[in-house]
């Protein structure tokens, strides 16, 4: 039986702080023991030039979140861990990538979108300060996911939508040069896919809100001692619903703790006696990988040599053979050789025709359209209300014209619509 491809990356923009750990790093470390599982871990440094253009933050973040890796347990003599910018394939597959994709799709992206509605709530251009890097991130995104196909990504819960990008993309370009993506599946935490901040917020450098993986004891307990708390008095009952320092305790300790401390909620713990049994629990943690993460950080060499031969290996194994069967798919071959007589035969559809129905965050609803192999045919437009969505889906799905409510997807007709609806009502 095939091992399951799982494939991580943290972006190096920041220190990590206990949320990259318990949403990411732990998780990474525990899934490279699988059996069964073929681990693929990067820092994506390419990402990190969207979000910051200070040269030296990159470099020394991507030393830091290579050391908290490193320190956090994972073996790199068992997985896969490699700097992105050490994988030139992958810039190459985004340019492939790019050449299936429409532009429409990389419109409706969460974090365009949300750069586009500040923009015109400042009353400026649209697309002021929007940089092409910003603008095609899900593209470097899929590229990351696709050049070793990936069959599993965790991720955040806001991550969720650059997954069905991703699969939406393999799907385009499966169809038109054969079948040479998996379509990965995205897989989230709930526990932890959102672990809160000092202030109750999502845990993020963009808010300041975070406590650092690795601070001193006394920066750690000082931190701790500042998460927002209510005014409820030591004796009052306390909701473990909503609290930062519940939720920031239950990613670190035992199921039978959690349980326990719920109880101490309940009975009216003091916020004070609370926080010392976060800052407790956190530094029996914490503290022995202080200690290992404080020796590699001062080998800065070490780690280097670690990442260079991760992606050498890999590049031998998977990106260069790969992207030479991509190469010669998409026609960028050798010119001394015989020319292709005939189009390869295209695997038939694996399932039916489907609409897909879903909400984004500008509170609109969408659907799309995806034939039987998994391409993409339609992609609607903005609706009020899954009610207006769902007419329009039953109005096309009879045969109606699709014009007023949905697109053509790059690469797909109308006949292809035509044929996928008639294939869904005879199903």
């Amino acid at each position: 039986m095939a091992q399951q491809r799982i494939l991580t990356g943290i972006t190096p923009s920041g220190t990590p702080h206990l949320g990259n750990y318990a949403g990411a790093i732990r998780p990474a470390v525990e899934a490279s023991r699988q059996a069964d599982a073929e681990s693929f871990y990067f820092l994506s440094d390419y990402h990190a030039l969207i979000k910051t253009g200070d040269p030296e933050r990159v470099q020394r973040s991507t030393l830091e979140i290579a050391a908290t890796w490193l320190a956090a347990g994972l073996r790199p003599e068992r997985v896969w861990f490699y700097r992105q910018s050490d994988i030139p394939e992958i810039p190459e597959l985004t340019w492939l990538l790019t050449c299936v994709t429409g532009k429409g799709l990389l419109n409706r992206a969460h974090a365009y979108k949300a750069a586009v509605d500040k923009n015109a709530a400042d009353a400026a251009d649209p697309d002021a300060g929007v940089t092409m890097g910003l603008f095609m991130y899900p593209l470097l995104m899929a590229a990351d996911i696709l050049i070793f196909n990936a069959d599993k990504v965790p991720v955040g819960r806001d991550q969720v939508q650059h997954l069905e990008m991703a699969r939406d993309i393999a799907a385009s370009f499966n169809h038109r040069y054969g079948a040479h993506f998996a379509l990965p599946e995205a897989a989230v935490d709930e526990s932890v896919a959102t672990l809160p901040g000092l202030d109750g917020r999502k845990m993020s450098k963009s808010y300041d809100n975070t406590i650092p993986l690795f601070a001193p004891t006394a920066e750690l307990k000082k931190r701790v001692f500042g998460i927002l708390t209510d005014a409820k008095a030591p004796g009052e009952p306390k909701e473990t619903e909503g609290s930062p320092l519940f939720q920031l305790y239950q990613a670190f300790a035992s199921a039978d703790e959690t349980r326990a401390m719920r109880v101490r909620f309940q009975e009216g713990i003091a916020w004070g006696e609370a926080k010392e049994v976060l800052f407790d629990k956190l530094e029996a943690v914490i503290a022995p990988m202080r200690a290992r993460y404080e020796e590699l950080i001062a080998e800065p060499e070490r780690i280097e040599q670690v990442l260079k031969s991760g992606a050498e290996r890999l590049r031998a194994k998977y990106a260069i053979p790969f992207i030479a069967r991509l190469r010669e798919a998409v026609g960028l071959r050798r010119l001394d050789r015989a020319l292709a007589t005939k189009t390869p035969a295209r695997p038939k559809p694996q399932a039916r025709p489907q609409f897909k129905q879903y909400g984004e965050a500008d509170g609109r609803f969408y659907f799309k359209f995806i034939d039987g192999d998994g391409r993409l045919l339609l992609q609607s437009q903005g609706f009020a209300s899954p009610r207006v969505a769902g007419q329009a889906v039953a109005a096309i799905g009879r045969g109606s014209d699709f014009a007023p409510w949905a697109e053509l997807a790059p690469g797909a007709t109308a006949d292809d619509v035509a044929r996928a609806c008639e294939a869904l009502r005879a199903g």
